[in-house]
């Protein structure tokens, strides 16, 4: 299929017309007209018709948001505003592309940081620029082949029916023998979101019986660290690096494997060398702020946040932490003011999309105060925090909680933390690593303890919330089942054993008692829930399927599909 570099100008014409090139809609995006004007050109000489032109990030975005692209050719380096990573990041998060779309990457940057930079967000391809009209097409034929191989099973992948979107990786690989490396990388990647690593693991050791791919060793390695075999992980993602230093996914997966072993000043430090190699990567250098901030490295912490948000500037990946990890770092430094700067900066840049911003600016604020000695000030912002907690029902995530559980304890309050803490450990009643960290800053508090006996207590409050649901399911009560349930998660929102219990109760009820729309789209709600907070679960999956299952014909069309129609 593929036409060499070096063919005659007409004699791609075959090749053109079996894809059918001049039906598809294409984005050509670079901030130098002439090289606009080239790639147009070599385009419609493949016979495109309907071709759009951006000169800028921003107004890729805006062509991005109204039309669906089938080729995007996006160069790297943009000028002022969104570079071509950034572009694609938000594409895809913001869900402007189609799992067909074909990606190329266009630079002239030869650069190891910028090639990594954009390799690390997978586009379907890198090209160098100056780009020949042979070198186009034949990236063309390669990619868009393989993208229609995979277009259903992306498509599977992104309704989070992992379980369907794996069988059709089976069913590709009888007929497609040439993809079928791909087609076991993308079934390991499945069967891990399935919550079922077992299944993940025979994939890699049979890719592993074949060649020894990099990608497959640290998958296994992965898994290992799933299972909490930390120090078997840590051995698998150094040698890996040891095998290719430029493995850059191996690194943060050993600096989390250090972190999990608690070692970290050693995962500090290979966030940094992950970060000298890849520089570009605003989750990174957040993680490594974080990390050199925890371990009392202030000078790389202060690097880090600022790099992180420099590059985070035209980001989709922006989040507030770097801002609020930075005004930390100045108020570790004596530097009050540019810390209080930080915090007014942060609320109006993020007060739209992250509700609770003001709360975490202010708990931000409290500890300012307090590591800078300030503790009239410190006191002043925990009594701030406490009325906003006595005002509403409504408590922020996890991390937040223990933060400003830990700040308000410093400053000398006591019955807003330990509410809080109950709060955390209920939501969390199964998880002992973090109801450790909670038992620790109940030990710095001097509550040792009490905060034993608090701890007990709130998990069995949790354990009989769950198990009353559980034995009406069980013993016929269904509907009784569904509405305690429901009341359940409202006292305990964010506890993924009740969430899963609940939507378990559901689905059986719809099972039983016939489809109802209503009843399912809750369900959906509460999976989806579930799995933002706690990826990659077995029951996801099954329940997912379960629900699939159950949909009427005309709305469980979209999930209906076969591999026959990839093929």
């Amino acid at each position: 299929m593929n036409a060499p570099a070096n063919v005659p100008a007409n004699a791609p014409a075959k090749t053109v017309g079996e894809i059918g090139w001049a039906d598809k809609n294409y984005l050509i995006v670079d901030d130098f007209v002439g090289v606009r004007q080239l790639l147009r050109e070599s385009l419609r000489s493949l016979g495109a018709k309907n071709i759009d032109q951006a000169s800028s990030g921003g107004e890729a975005m805006g062509l991005l948001t109204r039309i669906r692209y089938d080729v995007v050719l996006c160069d790297y380096n943009l000028g002022d505003g969104k570079n071509g990573q950034q572009v694609l990041e938000e594409a895809r998060v913001r869900n402007l592309v189609n799992p067909s779309t074909v990606w190329l990457m266009v630079s002239a940057e030869k650069s190891v940081e910028s090639v990594m930079g954009a390799a690390e967000h997978q586009p379907d391809a890198y090209l160098i620029k100056p780009i020949t009209e042979g070198v186009l097409l034949t990236r063309l034929n390669r990619v868009w082949h393989k993208k229609q191989i995979f277009r259903l099973i992306d498509q599977a992948y992104a309704e989070k029916d992992y379980l369907r979107a794996a069988r059709m990786c089976d069913a590709a690989m009888e007929a497609h023998k040439a993809h079928e490396l791909d087609l076991l990388r993308m079934k390991a990647k499945l069967m891990e979101k399935s919550g079922e690593p077992a299944k993940a693991r025979e994939v890699y050791e049979r890719v592993l019986e074949q060649r020894e791919y990099q990608w497959a060793r640290a998958g296994i390695a992965k898994i290992r660290m799933a299972n909490g075999e930390f120090e078997q992980a840590r051995q698998s993602f150094q040698s890996v690096i040891a095998e290719n230093r430029y493995y850059i996914d191996a690194y943060d997966q050993l600096a989390l494997a250090y972190q999990n072993l608690g070692k970290l000043e050693e995962s500090c430090a290979i966030l940094e060398r992950a970060a000298r190699l890849s520089p570009n990567s605003v989750p990174r250098q957040r993680n490594l702020g974080n990390v050199a901030l925890k371990v009392g490295n202030v000078q790389m912490a202060e690097k880090a946040f600022r790099k992180c948000i420099a590059i985070g500037e035209y980001s989709i990946l922006k989040t507030p932490d770097a801002y609020l990890g930075l005004a930390r770092v100045c108020g570790q430094k004596n530097d009050a003011k540019e810390a209080l700067q930080l915090l007014l900066q942060v609320q109006r840049e993020f007060a739209a999309d992250y509700p609770d911003i003001a709360l975490r600016s202010k708990i931000t604020e409290g500890l300012v105060y307090h590591e800078s000695g300030d503790y009239r000030r410190a006191r002043k912002a925990g009594d701030e925090l406490e009325a906003l907690l006595n005002a509403t029902e409504d408590r922020p995530d996890i991390p937040t909680c223990l933060e400003l559980a830990t700040l308000l304890f410093a400053v000398g309050v006591k019955d807003a933390p330990v509410e809080l803490l109950c709060y955390v450990i209920r939501n969390n009643h199964d998880n002992p690593l973090l109801l450790d960290e909670v038992q620790q800053i109940f030990d710095k508090a001097r509550l040792g303890d009490e905060g034993q006996d608090l701890i007990r207590a709130s998990k069995k409050e949790a354990t009989d919330l769950m198990n009353q649901g559980v034995l009406l399911w069980k013993t016929g009560k269904l509907k009784d089942a569904v509405e305690w349930m429901r009341q359940a998660r409202k006292k305990v929102p964010n506890n993924q054993r009740i969430l899963f219990n609940a939507a378990q109760i559901l689905v059986s009820y719809l099972q039983q008692h016939g489809y109802d729309g209503a009843m399912s789209a809750e369900a959906y709600d509460v999976l989806h829930h579930v799995d933002r907070l706690l990826p990659g679960q077995q029951r996801f999956a099954q329940l997912i399927e379960q629900l699939a299952q159950l949909q009427p014909a005309a709305e469980g069309g979209a999930t209906s599909g076969t591999i026959a129609e990839v093929a």
